[in-house]
């Protein structure tokens, strides 16, 4: 649970969320329909709205929650104060059209933060991701924020520019570097590991690891995810880049075996590749800033039962890896 403290500072409070009908969006809006908090309200910028609403009736209870159609690189300004503006939305597909990655996080980030200085924001948070360091070493258990950063990605590239837009603006930003999680609103059907686990054992057909089952991850549970954003939004410095994700080391063939066994299922469990002779890939992330600086820990078990309960995402899904 939030602390009394974070709610006392959220009660009555106006928050503008991007990328609300996404993975992190359904978390958030799942989270506090749980666990309200009274008065706060919650504008979301969606492109599809009325299917959200169709699709997702149970997250459309939240008192003070109301919709806005728009782009994040091109919406209109609703003329009217916010306190807080929470910029989450990010394409998780990957077969966008050369350059479309980056104008989306880039144009996007910029567009907003815009509109945080418009409408009187006293704070502002971006969804980074770990994606900024580029490859881990793999002697390094888990990766810093002080870790030199040098993405290699269209979307770690892209992430990086924004933290600096955001920086540069001269806003209270907070920066949140998201690692990998898992939750009941998981996608299912686009390209992460633990959404095609759950998949696989629903739909009782074999579970397919891709490569050789060695690679490094960490999972961390929506529920946590949402309480030390919001942790941080209230109390993180400025400026300041903070991991957020689970530091406990998982092999994807181990990720694959505890969600089979918790789910009940007997799949078989498919390798397509021989081990490879280079060590596995890692993406863990270390914790300590924002745990000693924060007071957050871990407080909720991503294997729980509600994680294989099956929900699609929506046609405009968004996702932080």
């Amino acid at each position: 649970m939030l602390s009394p403290d974070i709610i006392a500072e959220l009660r009555g409070k106006h928050i503008f969320l991007t990328g609300g009908t996404g993975f992190f969006g359904k978390s958030i809006l799942d989270y506090f329909s749980r666990h309200p908090v009274p008065d706060m309200t919650v504008a979301i910028l969606a492109r599809h709205t009325e299917k959200f609403r169709c699709d997702f009736p149970e997250l459309c209870t939240l008192p003070g929650l109301r919709f806005l159609s728009g782009d994040v690189r091109d919406f209109p300004f609703p003329a009217e104060h916010f306190d807080y503006v929470i910029h989450a939305a990010t394409p998780a597909v990957t077969t966008l059209a050369p350059g479309e990655m980056r104008s989306i996080v880039e144009e996007g980030t910029k567009h907003t933060l815009e509109f945080a200085a418009y409408c009187g924001a006293a704070r502002f948070l971006l969804t980074s991701s770990g994606a900024v360091y580029g490859p881990q070493p793999p002697e390094l258990d888990r990766i810093p924020e002080d870790f030199p950063c040098h993405p290699v990605t269209e979307y770690g590239i892209a992430k990086l520019a924004a933290e600096r837009l955001c920086v540069d603006s001269g806003q209270y930003v907070l920066l949140a570097r998201c690692f990998s999680f898992v939750g009941r609103y998981l996608p299912r059907d686009i390209h992460y590991a633990a959404g095609n686990f759950l998949r696989d054992c629903e739909q009782n057909r074999p579970i397919t690891i891709l490569g050789d089952g060695r690679t490094i991850r960490s999972y961390m549970h929506a529920d946590d995810l949402v309480e030390w954003l919001f942790t941080l939004l209230i109390s993180g410095r400025s400026g300041v880049p903070y991991n957020i994700g689970s530091e406990e080391a998982l092999s994807i063939l181990e990720l694959a075996e505890r969600l089979r066994a918790r789910s009940g299922a007997k799949n078989e469990i498919r390798i397509l590749r021989s081990p490879a002779a280079s060590p596995p890939s890692r993406y863990v992330p270390s914790t300590r800033r924002i745990q000693e600086e924060l007071g957050v820990a871990e407080n909720h078990d991503f294997f729980i039962s509600e994680i294989s309960e099956s929900r699609q995402p929506a046609k405009d899904s968004f996702l932080l890896m």
